[in-house]
């Protein structure tokens, strides 16, 4: 008898098991999530995967932190180049880089991808690659965005920083693919979401490897080598890590390619598009938007089995800095 009630006091005396998603409401999305990882992990279970096939990949821009009212990096180009400019004026060498320089982001946007590019070049190229992370630091630690006076690094969403956790916890590795600049991710990915440097695939330019002041050095050239957007994003995954993913998340039209070639594998996948719903906490657009345009996802992704993670329903908690 004494045997069964300190059995009984300890068990009650047991903490819960923790909730691996706390900053999910408990809707279909999250016990869809939670019963996919406790499958693929179990020994016993049919669909059972090991360690090494246990790979997630995730967009960045609208899956992992916000991307409105245009790409975060766009703003550090801009904020960049008025940095520049006032050392060397010459640098606003057209009418487009001298909008840029001074915020226009109207002006940058509807000169299409060919001003985007030309931003990119001046803002960019020229440094060494340490320099460059440098700079991306030091404005991270002052730049605030405007909309929410949150420093750019604080508006990770919440729920998916406990996720890549909760996958890390479960022996999943994770990456992330994003249309981003490599170089620029690099500096706040391993604090914002704890995944190294090797583990980001990104777009990146042109580099040149040379010396400076004899020390020898990579420098950002002029140009862009790989755009890792649509289409993409498999081939780099193929490239880069060798393997296909079982579960991708992205939010979207430039991430279907990497949703559809990592869902299409044999066994068991997840494919999940964040949807943004939420006007209140965040910003809710899709179909129409200039930024994380998401129409296909929307009208093919559930046919396909992915899952659509409605913001405003599925997060009790938006952002890492606000709740």
């Amino acid at each position: 008898m004494r045997h069964i009630l300190v059995s009984c006091t300890l068990l009650a005396a047991a903490p819960a098991l923790a909730d691996p998603l706390p900053s999910w409401n408990d809707t279909e999305a999250k016990n869809r999530i939670v019963t996919f990882v406790e499958t693929v992990t179990d020994p016993a279970s049919s669909d059972y995967v090991t360690p090494s096939e246990r790979i997630a990949v995730f967009d960045n821009d609208g899956t992992l932190w916000a991307e409105q009212p245009v790409y975060f990096q766009l703003i550090f180009a801009l904020d960049r180049l008025a940095d520049l400019a006032k050392e060397d004026p010459s640098v606003l060498s057209s009418d487009t880089l001298k909008a840029a320089a001074e915020g226009d982001l109207q002006t940058v946007v509807q000169g299409g991808e060919e001003a985007l590019i030309e931003v990119v070049n001046a803002s960019h190229s020229g440094s060494s690659v340490d320099d460059f992370q440098t700079a991306v630091a030091a404005w991270l630690e002052t730049a605030r965005h405007p909309d929410t006076g949150l420093p750019y690094d604080k508006m990770t969403y919440q729920p998916m920083v406990e996720l890549l956790r909760y996958l890390r916890d479960e022996q999943f590795k994770t990456y992330i693919v994003s249309g981003g600049g490599i170089h620029f991710m690099r500096v706040f990915a391993e604090r914002a979401y704890g995944i190294p440097p090797e583990q980001i695939l990104g777009t990146y330019g042109n580099s040149d490897y040379t010396e400076v002041e004899g020390v020898p050095t990579i420098v950002k050239a002029p140009g862009i080598a790989f755009v890792d957007d649509k289409a993409g994003k498999p081939v780099n995954i193929d490239r880069t890590i060798g393997k296909r993913p079982i579960i991708a998340g992205g939010n979207s039209d430039g991430d279907f390619a990497m949703l559809e070639w990592s869902t299409a594998g044999d066994g068991p996948r997840l494919g999940l598009i964040v949807h943004h719903t939420d006007a209140q906490r965040e910003w809710a657009y899709d179909r129409d938007s200039h930024v994380g345009r998401l129409v296909d996802g929307l009208d093919k992704g559930p046919d396909m089995g992915w899952l659509i993670v409605d913001m405003a329903k599925d997060w009790s908690r938006v952002y890492t800095g606000k709740q």
